[in-house]
């Protein structure tokens, strides 16, 4: 069996969740702190705040932005719905924009129209999804941003360790912090760093960075921060906010600290598998997706969008290569339309959809392996 993707689980990840279990901490200990500071390191953020999973991390995002039931966010319909859930989640009102067909990423024109025909202050902020690993421009979205003084959630589930060059050279990594106020990421078993459940929230801003802790903690404070309005003991504590229990225990952080030593590794096999794809399916009916110079593709997916999907994606089952779909829109979904969408109204999106396949691509995935894929695909379409 060949899925899209999957784990890996190392005989030193093991060793790590084992060296947690026989120690004093199983939650709420130093190994969060430490993944912590190792993953800010990596993605190259400020802070960085352990959750129980990428939509939790989404959640406690638009709390920290202030998201509200007046609150109106734009984002992409091609995305796992919780992109746009953790809005409605605070109260607020999603708005979708139509993608760019060429990235499947979020349209930056499609979102500026829609900005231009309201009000300034209509909206509140965008959340761009680096969709497959194709990382946003947010250089452009910054600007467009900063015009209309909304604030920017990057959701970078797909995309750590991706990576684009503006527009004076510089690099900027998915979730850094140098253009998004705030940034996501999962750890469920297909993503780059893999722990089962968990998720993390990157920053620069220490004001939101402080927010972040408080909710993912039922909005508690504790002993020794200043914010404290009494103080009765070194037992206190006070419910300031209302939060929740997002938090991440250590055995899962100390996991993800482990497959974060392979982090970089594991993107670069990536990639590899990538190019192979890309050399395959150049010049066929297989339409793929290669992005410009400037930018460092993370490849969490590897999507290929075909004429027949649905004979494709029945007959590699049949073959044992179990493809997935990413993503059905997220517009037509029964509960947003409920509040008002339908088919039609993102015609790139919905057109995408029925078309897209994801394949094979992990960094455990044999050279063999991922022939014997390109042979059924290639095969199928002749």
């Amino acid at each position: 069996m060949i899925p899209y993707g999957k784990q890996n689980i190392t005989d030193e990840d093991i060793a790590a969740v084992i060296e947690t279990l026989k120690s004093p901490f199983l939650t709420s200990g130093p190994k969060v702190a430490e993944f912590e500071a190792a993953f800010a390191k990596y993605i190259g953020c400020k802070y960085a705040v352990a959750v129980a999973n990428g939509t939790a991390a989404l959640h406690i995002s638009c709390m920290a932005l202030g998201v509200k039931p007046s609150s109106k966010v734009i984002t992409t319909p091609i995305t796992f719905s919780a992109s746009a859930n953790c809005v409605r989640y605070c109260g607020g009102e999603v708005v979708f924009a139509d993608i760019n067909q060429e990235t499947v990423l979020l349209d930056i024109e499609k979102v500026r129209n829609l900005l231009n025909q309201h009000p300034k202050g209509t909206f509140e902020g965008i959340i761009p999804v680096d969709f497959a690993g194709y990382p946003v421009d947010l250089e452009a979205f910054r600007k467009l941003a900063d015009e209309f003084g909304l604030w920017i959630l990057e959701d970078s589930c797909h995309a750590p360790g991706g990576s684009f060059v503006d527009s004076i050279g510089k690099n900027h990594r998915c979730g850094d912090g140098s253009l998004a106020d705030l940034a996501i990421f999962s750890f469920h078993p297909v993503k780059h760093i893999a722990t089962g459940e968990g998720g993390m929230v990157t920053t620069n801003d220490e004001e939101l960075y402080k927010k972040l802790k408080q909710f993912r903690s039922h909005g508690m404070i504790y002993q020794g921060d200043p914010a404290l309005i009494e103080n009765h003991g070194g037992w206190y504590m006070e419910l300031q906010e209302l939060g929740y229990n997002y938090r991440m225990p250590d055995v899962l952080c100390n996991l993800g600290i482990s497959q974060l030593k392979r982090a970089e590794e594991g993107l670069e096999k990536r990639q590899v598998i990538a190019k192979r794809y890309n050399g395959a399916f150049a010049g066929t009916k297989v339409k793929i997706i290669i992005p410009p110079a400037n930018v460092s593709h993370a490849y969490h997916l590897y999507v290929i969008q075909i004429e027949d999907r649905k004979g494709l994606y029945d007959f590699l089952r049949t073959k044992q290569i179990y493809a997935q779909v990413h993503y059905i829109p997220v517009h037509l979904m029964p509960y947003y339309k409920g509040l008002g969408s339908k088919a039609g109204d993102f015609p790139n999106a919905e057109k995408y959809y029925e078309h897209c396949l994801s394949i094979p691509i992990y960094p455990t995935l044999t050279e063999e392996e991922q022939e014997f894929v390109i042979s059924e695909i290639l095969g199928f379409v002749k």
